[in-house]
């Protein structure tokens, strides 16, 4: 998988508090998982930092499958900050990105 620059980096997490704030997403790799399942999701990011990685292998598979964008991101700490959890969480995805729609349809075409 290619590596994301900063800026990308900087986008997803502003989707993912904008989606958070005005719109829906879900929490850890078992709700990612479900949500990708039922074509639920419009943007899956996973953390890069998960030890072991086998927990998350899944998921970039499973949304390539799917046709639902990907983004991987360096720390656990930063997705979780932007899920607005005080704890580290290692996927997030979003069901509806609320105000950040226009964000998430740029940010998509960024990532493919």
């Amino acid at each position: 998988m290619a590596e994301l620059s900063k800026e990308i980096i900087e986008k997803v997490f502003e989707i993912v508090e904008q989606a958070r704030i005005s719109g829906k997403i879900r929490k850890g790799v078992n709700e990612a998982t479900k949500a990708i399942e039922k074509a639920e999701a419009k943007l899956v990011v996973v953390a890069k930092d998960v030890d072991p990685k086998e927990i998350t292998m899944h998921l970039p598979l499973l949304a390539k499958e799917k046709g639902i964008p990907f983004a991987e991101i360096p720390k656990r700490e930063e997705l979780g900050a932007a899920a607005g959890i005080d704890v580290p969480t290692t996927a997030v995805v979003i069901i509806e990105a609320g105000e950040g729609k226009d964000n998430l349809k740029a940010i998509i075409g960024e990532l493919k």
